[in-house]
């Protein structure tokens, strides 16, 4: 269970009187999510996300994050809005740490992705793309290139426990990644985790995106690459080009791909291979014993890596070059 901070009752009718949200009827911790603390509060006026954010956010990154959601509210893309207090703020405090009220958005993630999912996951990263233009804050990608080295620098030493010969392969890539990497791409803010817990359909609508605390400035083709891998990839691990197409169709339906970000896709597609297997890897390698949330196996991205290290060009995803 992924609740970090028990909250008291005491504490919370404290914070909760802070808003004017009425009065609480229930609160109760969420299972999912592996980040933050949280919890779905509800009050006789509705439902609430009551989120407490633990050490791996940095609290100095919470203005861009709740304020890129006020952003993309305004600009009617659908995603949850930080809930402002009677002091106009968004941001407090809860049982010593940062904390937030977030509206609550209804829907389903996707148990079972089908090509339609990914059609409107695509889409929906194309039109947040154009949403977030405007917005007056940035911030750096905190899973870059350089945070890639660090996370390999405190594993390396242990990787060969979860696979021989798995710290070499990292080594490799990382090397080969530093050299190619593609720059100058068209670029704004991203979401960076569009991971199918992270949008919910009714049916197969898309209704929302949540949880925006990856967001950053990089580049629209490396979000494609990411969606690529957490939507494309059976079970088996076999790669789907029939819903990489939709994925690409959906977001080129809304914003058309320049041909140097079509052709960049394979190697943006390992990166973002890599860039989930290193954090995997570290979490499985400094789980610590009874922790509630499990950590997910880093060698299913190796799989993905390794698929796009033989995919070579953007016809293996379903597309011709540029």
């Amino acid at each position: 269970m992924a609740v970090y901070t028990e909250v008291s009752d005491d504490e919370l009718e404290v914070f909760v009187a802070e808003y004017d949200i009425g009065e609480v009827q229930s609160c109760k911790g969420i299972a999912e999510g592996v980040e933050n603390s949280n919890y779905l509060l509800q009050t006789d006026r509705g439902n609430f996300i009551l989120t407490l954010y633990e050490k791996r956010v940095q609290p100095e990154d919470l203005p861009f994050f709740l304020g890129l959601m006020d952003h993309l509210a305004a600009q009617n893309f659908p995603c949850p809005t930080p809930i402002h207090g009677h002091d106009g703020e968004a941001l407090r405090d809860l049982c010593g740490k940062p904390a937030a009220l977030i509206s609550f958005l209804s829907g389903l993630w996707p148990k079972r992705v089908e090509p339609e999912h990914c059609r409107g996951v695509g889409g929906a990263a194309a039109k947040m793309h154009l949403a977030a233009d405007g917005f007056n804050l940035t911030r750096k990608n905190g899973m870059d290139r350089i945070a890639w080295q660090e996370l390999f620098s405190q594993t390396k030493v242990r990787a060969d426990e979860i696979q021989i010969g798995l710290s070499s392969k990292i080594e490799s890539e990382l090397t080969y990644l530093e050299a190619n990497w593609p720059n100058n791409l068209p670029s704004g803010i991203i979401h960076a985790d569009l991971f199918p817990d992270n949008v919910f359909f009714h049916h197969n609508d898309l209704s929302g995106v949540i949880d925006f605390y990856f967001a950053c400035n990089g580049s629209f083709a490396y979000e494609i690459a990411i969606c690529l891998n957490a939507w494309c990839f059976e079970d088996d691990g076999s790669f789907n080009v029939t819903k990489a197409r939709n994925l690409i169709e959906g977001y080129t339906a809304v914003r058309p791909l320049e041909p140097a970000e079509i052709n960049a896709l394979p190697l943006l597609a390992r990166g973002g291979a890599l860039r989930f297997l290193l954090t995997r890897l570290y979490d499985l390698l400094n789980h610590p014993e009874g922790a509630f949330v499990q950590p997910k196996d880093p060698l299913e991205y190796l799989k993905k890596l390794e698929f796009h290290q033989k995919a070579g060009s953007p016809g293996a995803y379903g597309l011709g070059t540029g």
